[in-house]
């Protein structure tokens, strides 16, 4: 059975009534289990819950320490491509929008790639749109292979695919996959995205299982909240993360719980969770799953990053760019725009990003919060008492 048969069958939005009816005594007796299930989580995302922030954020860094030890891995995002033949309205790299768009050639991804090695990153993950005539599975695997030989832990982030077109990228050397749903809620999904092939939910969640199925060994799943009720949506996270980790136990699992940033189209979020929710969030995650890593990446502002790193985070990213050729400027001779997957003439586009105050890059998917150096962020992790690590396994152990 599938995850998505098994989602269709959770009443998930009964327990998001449960939660938000919970009780203190309900929440201290979720906290004094060894093991927490479904139920104890709906509780700990509960109102009841936040009036205990500060119990469950000291259980949860004292977890935290025991499984991962006091350390923080560093990741950067590198842009491959923001083609993309999906209509999705929240995503600054949606087909319709008029921006300045480029696909980076493989020199130039490695050219990227060694200016995030020489900040001192091994792990990389590489983002792209979706867009088979610019973004195919040949290109993917070319980059994939360029990069492995230099870069230590290399995944991506791409459209969704058929096992059998993952197995080539593993074979050349990616070992992670990383896939959002992004809304669980499909009413607001098929509202959301409005045409390519992303409209297919259920080919979305099912992503995770070919991804195990083609042998990638670390798996990364999230919602983005923003989009519908952030307690239905981390309901549906965590229940997805019980399936695979039941179900695809030989991969390693992270999560994500990311929050909408501004982007090019000026998609609204249409609901919100607080930055205290968001700590809620990451300590009811961690208190949950113990061993599964959490993800922060710099959507968030520098102040609240630095308060949830040792509350539950283990993995981060640091000094980001989403726009291809962000780090050292490459591909900016080929932008382009893009009109039903023919290049036109480059025109003006409100929502090119600027660079050093000029305006010379292709268009990022959403604008950054945490502005600061991977080095800043480094050196602040080691002054909380964590080490900062900047890649998770060696290639000698690989061989």
């Amino acid at each position: 059975m599938s995850f998505v048969a098994e989602f269709n069958g959770l009443s998930l939005s009964h327990l998001v009534r449960e939660s938000l009816s919970t009780t203190t005594a309900a929440v201290r007796a979720s906290l004094a289990k060894h093991s927490l299930l479904l139920t104890d989580f709906a509780r700990l995302i509960s109102p009841a819950a936040g009036d205990l922030l500060e119990p469950l954020g000291r259980r949860s860094q004292q977890l935290t320490q025991r499984r991962f030890g006091k350390v923080i891995r560093l990741f950067a995002p590198l842009y491959l491509s923001n083609e993309c033949i999906n209509n999705c309205k929240y995503c600054g790299f949606s087909r319709d929008n008029p921006i300045l768009r480029v696909t980076l050639s493989v020199d130039e991804v490695l050219r990227e790639a060694r200016a995030l090695a020489a900040q001192g990153f091994r792990n990389i993950l590489l983002v792209a749109g979706e867009h088979p005539k610019f973004v195919s599975n040949g290109y993917l695997r070319d980059c994939v292979a360029a990069l492995h030989a230099e870069i230590p832990s290399v995944s991506l982030e791409v459209g969704p695919m058929e096992a059998d077109e993952y197995r080539p990228l593993v074979a050349a050397g990616a070992d992670g996959l990383v896939v959002y749903q992004e809304t669980y809620d499909r009413a607001v999904y098929d509202d959301l995205h409005t045409a390519g092939p992303k409209r297919d939910f259920d080919w979305r969640m099912e992503t995770p299982e070919r991804a195990y199925a083609a042998g990638f060994r670390r798996i990364g799943i999230g919602a983005l909240f923003g989009l519908a009720d952030w307690r239905y949506e981390a309901l549906s996270v965590a229940a997805h993360a019980d399936y695979l980790l039941r179900n695809c136990w030989k991969a390693s699992l992270t999560i994500s719980l990311p929050r909408l940033r501004p982007c090019a189209g000026e998609f609204q979020p249409l609901t919100h969770l607080s930055d205290r929710e968001l700590v809620q969030l990451v300590c009811a995650f961690r208190l949950t799953f113990p061993d599964v890593g959490l993800v922060l990446s710099t959507r968030e502002p520098a102040r609240l990053r630095d308060g949830l790193f040792p509350l539950g985070i283990t993995l981060i990213s640091a000094g980001s760019h989403t726009e291809p050729g962000g780090y050292t400027g490459a591909g900016k001779q080929n932008i382009h725009q893009t009109v039903r997957g023919r290049i036109v003439e480059t025109g003006a586009s409100e929502w090119a990003t600027p660079t050093n105050g000029l305006v010379t890059n292709a268009t990022g998917q959403f604008n950054i919060a945490d502005e600061r150096s991977a080095g800043e962020v480094a050196r602040h992790i080691q002054r909380l008492g964590y080490e900062p690590v900047w890649k998770d396994w060696d290639a000698a152990l690989m061989a």
